[in-house]
């Protein structure tokens, strides 16, 4: 499994009238097979560093590597699920995950993609709405149809950018665990996942890396094999998320000064 590396990188967002510093001097090497949160309030640079590692965007200055390669552009090497789910409107539930299947593998016959691709939809459970448009489907199943599409992809990094953020409570626990089921069940993947909600993040990753306007500021390690009452009940846990609650209060109140 790939790792990924950020050497020295700055990013500016440049403008008709100025020039803004969204990162600054950020070094970060994420493990094969880690699953990473990034945390921190919005306008932090967490989907900044996300849309780098997929190539969306390019460094102003330093690097990014993905195993000792550098990172010029998107790739089949990795894969993206964006909070706003980003599925063709006018395909199928069905149809959205056949183009992923067809785009990355031109070798795969059409019954073969539309087999694989029931096959997906059933692991995230929305198979009964395969003949569905997006227009028809919940927030909750237009998210699953977004996961099993970068499933399709079966690239060996996984970005999602707060893809459970506008969903209910129930429905995105719900989602988190069939997240991690998935990306246990494909041989530890490499992921990684923007939020900024702790309590998501103490559930799924292997560690954390909060994060200020343009820095880092502390990475913490989870304790291995834990689950979600394990989160809420082992006092290590506790304390880890007690310190990021604190390093959220610090950072919102400097940027109120």
């Amino acid at each position: 499994m790939p790792s990924i590396s950020f050497k020295g990188v700055d990013y500016a967002y440049v403008d008709a009238t100025e020039t803004y510093l969204a990162l600054e001097d950020v070094n970060l090497e994420i493990r094969d097979g880690e699953f990473l949160c990034l945390v921190g309030h919005s306008g932090c640079g967490k989907s900044t560093m996300l849309n780098l590692i997929a190539g969306l965007e390019r460094p102003t200055r330093g690097e990014i590597l993905i195993d000792s390669t550098l990172v010029e552009g998107p790739g089949p090497d990795r894969s993206i699920v964006f909070q706003n789910y980003s599925l063709f409107p006018w395909q199928t539930a069905l149809k959205n995950v056949v183009f992923a299947l067809r785009q990355t593998n031109k070798q795969v016959g059409k019954a073969e993609a539309e087999a694989r691709a029931h096959e997906l939809l059933e692991q995230v459970g929305v198979a009964d709405a395969a003949n569905r448009y997006p227009s028809q489907l919940s927030g909750g199943m237009r998210q699953r149809v977004a996961i099993a599409r970068a499933l399709a992809i079966d690239a060996p990094i996984m970005l999602l950018d707060e893809p459970f953020g506008a969903l209910d409570p129930m429905i995105r626990r719900r989602l988190q665990d069939m997240l991690l089921q998935l990306w246990e069940g494909s041989c530890c993947k490499t992921a990684v996942f923007v939020t900024h909600d702790i309590d998501e993040a103490l559930i799924l990753a292997d560690r954390i890396v909060f994060m200020e306007p343009k820095h880092i500021v502390k990475t913490f390690e989870l304790p291995a094999n834990r689950d979600r009452t394990a989160a809420e009940d082992d006092p290590a846990m506790r304390a880890i998320k007690d310190e990021v609650l604190e390093l959220f209060e610090a950072t919102e109140m400097g940027r109120e000064d």
